[in-house]
């Protein structure tokens, strides 16, 4: 996404844009409430702006709107929380329409197991054993405000709140849900390998495309 913003500011523009974004996801993975943020030359009011981005940009691609900011605001690090949502369907049939966006599991899930478990990544602690590879000198001290999993029919939805994520970290923390959802694995043994902190010692990564960066929180006067 933020190869096709850059595309499409130049040739607003007519200037290389460097846009940066509020969360860096990993490949597959949907964003409904990316911030991002760009400086440009322009007479054009924000409005307008945005409804030149959105003709020039493919359409599974689209700006919702467009505020000016202060010099020097910066979308990943002025954030306060980010909340992201996984979807899975656990219907008896897969739903075709659905399978770009919601991870298919057949089965039953023991539903009161996962939303206990959800309990345990509430609070700040290192989360090294459920993120992927992180860059040398980077933290992985996190702080979780909320984890809920709750059911819709035949959908399942896994929502997290956090300070700033880890890679993986929400995909790997779904993976573990969903094998104590399964019984594949105990609360026990998921809440020991969180507090031992080994980096990627759970190995278990959810699909990609049934994650989705859903909101980002600044402080006010910022909030999109």
């Amino acid at each position: 996404m933020q190869e096709e913003l850059e595309r499409a500011a130049e040739r607003l523009f007519g200037a290389p844009t460097r846009v940066d974004l509020a969360g860096r996801t990993d490949s597959g993975v949907h964003a409904r409430g990316q911030v991002a943020a760009f400086t440009a030359a322009t007479r054009l009011e924000a409005a307008a702006i945005g409804r030149a981005l959105n003709a020039l940009l493919p359409e599974d691609v689209a700006v919702r709107a467009v505020r000016d900011v202060p010099p020097g605001f910066d979308p990943r690090r002025w954030a306060r929380r980010r909340r992201y949502r996984y979807t899975i369907a656990n219907g008896e049939a897969r739903d075709p329409l659905a399978r770009r966006y919601a991870w298919h599991l057949e089965g039953s899930l023991d539903l009161p197991a996962m939303q206990h478990l959800a309990g345990a990544f509430a609070g700040r602690r290192d989360f090294s054993a459920f993120a992927g590879k992180l860059e040398p000198g980077r933290s992985p001290v996190r702080t979780v405000f909320e984890t809920t999993v709750n059911r819709s029919g035949d959908w399942l939805y896994i929502d997290i709140e956090a300070d700033a994520f880890l890679p993986q970290m929400v995909r790997r923390i779904t993976a573990a849900l969903v094998r104590v959802g399964r019984h594949a694995a105990t609360e026990e043994e998921i809440v020991s390998l969180l507090h031992q902190a080994r980096p990627g010692s759970f190995i278990h990564v959810a699909p990609a495309h049934g994650l989705c960066l859903e909101r980002v929180w600044y402080d006010e006067g910022y909030q999109p």
